[in-house]
């Protein structure tokens, strides 16, 4: 992703990065010599962003890749009742997990303190209170969700996958390698973690042991992990509260919880109500569609994730947090648009070919959600943005909206429709979305739209589709692995030439970066004390 001023807007190039603040105001805010937030000796934040894009992508595939096959792997070795019970279980550990997710790195990662060391090891103690108080949380209330889903199964293995929350806190020495962009090292480190799950969990599933493989996996590849992080952190892990720490983080990290509380209501909503309307085969369906989708998030994630400690450099400049943002977007929506729309022209194929009759179920939900969860990904990194400039009260709200379209719309049509229910009810919770993410955005960006990105991300996938429907008309019903094979390369390659044509200029931008040609307007002048 890039950070350069767009000539059509008339901008010029910003003053070197000082995170808003004059070397005046710098001085008396931080008495002590202020620790340079990334290294930009060598490169910019422009180069630095687009590589990391670059190293990201590589390793999310790798991760996507790993995750998708460790997936299929174990659908192949549980029944689809077994998957059905371990979907309920990560949902419950898994969104209940959202709630634990606050956004103390987030904050870490936006703060500029002049001691680095102190400013770890403040947030570092936040973040291990704060999960040593959700694990009690999370076990004390894993009886009311056995009662509430009545299946008391649920409750040893989720209250065993509490300990991947304790691994996860103690890998926060990877906070550092994110906020300065040392992309290798923190991807390299978080690795570990679904490599060794993956290790593990396979030959367990293999041997027999269900769905406990997969608890056992994901404990032991989550402390591993955390050994290798504590053993390699530039600072030493020490107990360091504050009060004056913890009031900062709370109004920042209170409207994420509040956020993350809402997702965890809409989820567990879904699944408690869905174990009585559709029983496990549902939710089995469910569970593998939901993973699937997932992929849609990807490239969001990773994009927003890389550039995240550039726009909290920048967090001052409203034009160039514009930018980033609408090129961020553009750059994931090349992705999400026709991942999602594939799906929903290739779900059944995926069901017939690759899954097994088993999975029949899932196919209507496949298809339909393919194309929710594509159009959803337009603005989907917004609240990054509000994280940057230290507005996260939005997220709140929009949390509290989805919820109470939730219990009017969802819920009711989940009791009276079963999964077409659910599929009414993610199409109306997708209008709201996006309508919340504009209103927003709008007071952020003067005049903002999303619906231009949308229309634009769309131009490549219209006629790629319309292809392979014309191909499925003119071939008739009956098609075999090969036809689809070849349909599939056809909306690939339409899909690819048209996105390339549409953005040619944006990847060029994007190539030129990775070449390291051409100078960075946010590389510091030399002298500058501050490199944001």
């Amino acid at each position: 992703m890039s950070l350069a001023p767009d000539p059509a807007r008339g901008m010029t190039d910003p003053a070197p990065i000082s995170s808003g603040l004059t070397p005046e105001e710098g001085l008396e805010a931080h008495p002590l010599p202020l620790q340079p937030r990334i290294d930009t000796s060598r490169r910019g934040l422009r180069e630095l962003a687009a590589r990391g894009v670059l190293v990201n992508t590589a390793f999310q595939v790798g991760f996507a890749a790993l995750g998708l096959a460790q997936r299929f792997a174990i659908a192949a070795f549980l029944t689809l009742s077994q998957f059905g019970l371990w979907g309920i279980v990560l949902t419950l550990v898994g969104t209940l997990g959202w709630l634990k997710e606050i956004g103390i790195s987030a904050k870490y990662v936006q703060q500029d303190e002049a001691d680095q060391e102190l400013a770890f090891q403040k947030a570092f103690t936040l973040e291990l209170l704060y999960t040593a108080i959700f694990s009690v949380f999370v076990l004390l209330t894993l009886p009311f969700f056995a009662l509430f889903y009545d299946n008391w199964d649920v409750v040893l293995p989720a209250a065993v996958l509490t300990l991947t929350l304790v691994g996860g806190a103690l890998q926060a020495p990877i906070w550092v390698s994110f906020r300065s962009m040392r992309f290798v090292r923190q991807r390299t480190l978080e690795a570990i973690n679904p490599v060794l799950s993956t290790a593990v969990m396979v030959p367990l599933a293999a041997a027999g042991a269900g769905h406990w493989s997969i608890v056992i996996g994901l404990v032991v590849g989550s402390f591993a992990a955390a050994a290798v992080a504590i053993a390699t952190s530039p600072y030493p892990l020490r107990f360091r509260y504050e009060r004056s720490a913890l009031s900062e983080y709370v109004g920042f990290s209170g409207p994420l919880m509040l956020s993350g509380l809402a997702g965890i209501v809409i989820v567990q909503g879904t699944f408690i109500v869905g174990n009585y309307t559709v029983g496990l085969v549902g939710l089995g369906a469910l569970t593998l569609a939901a993973s699937l989708l997932a992929f849609t998030e990807r490239v969001d994630q990773l994009i927003s994730r890389t550039i995240y400690p550039a726009i909290c450099a920048v967090a001052t400049q409203r034009e160039l947090l514009r930018e980033a943002f609408e090129k961020s977007n553009r750059l994931n929506l090349m992705w999400a648009i026709p991942f999602g729309f594939g799906i929903a022209l290739f779900g059944g194929d995926l069901v017939e070919f690759v899954l097994g009759d088993r999975w029949e179920p899932a196919v209507a939900l496949l298809q339909t959600l393919g194309i929710t969860s594509a159009l959803r990904q337009a603005g989907f990194n917004w609240g990054w943005f509000f994280n940057a400039i230290g507005e996260t009260k939005p997220l709140a709200v929009s949390g509290g909206v989805l919820v109470a379209i939730f219990a009017t719309v969802t819920l009711p049509a989940m009791i009276a429709w079963g999964l077409d229910g659910f599929i009414v009810g993610t199409a109306a919770s997708l209008i709201a979305e996006l309508a919340i993410r504009s209103v927003y955005l709008r007071r952020i960006f003067a005049g903002f739209s999303l619906l231009p990105l949308l229309l634009r991300s769309l131009a490549p996938v219209l006629p790629a589709a319309g292809t392979v429907l014309a191909l499925r008309l003119a071939l008739g019903a009956e098609r075999g692995l090969e036809i689809a094979l070849l349909e599939l390369a056809a909306f690939i390659a339409i899909t690819l030439c048209a996105s390339v044509l549409l953005e040619r200029r944006l990847l060029s931008e994007i190539g030129g970066y990775l070449r390291g040609g051409g100078r960075d307007p946010l590389l510091p002048r030399r002298g500058d004390a501050r490199m944001g």
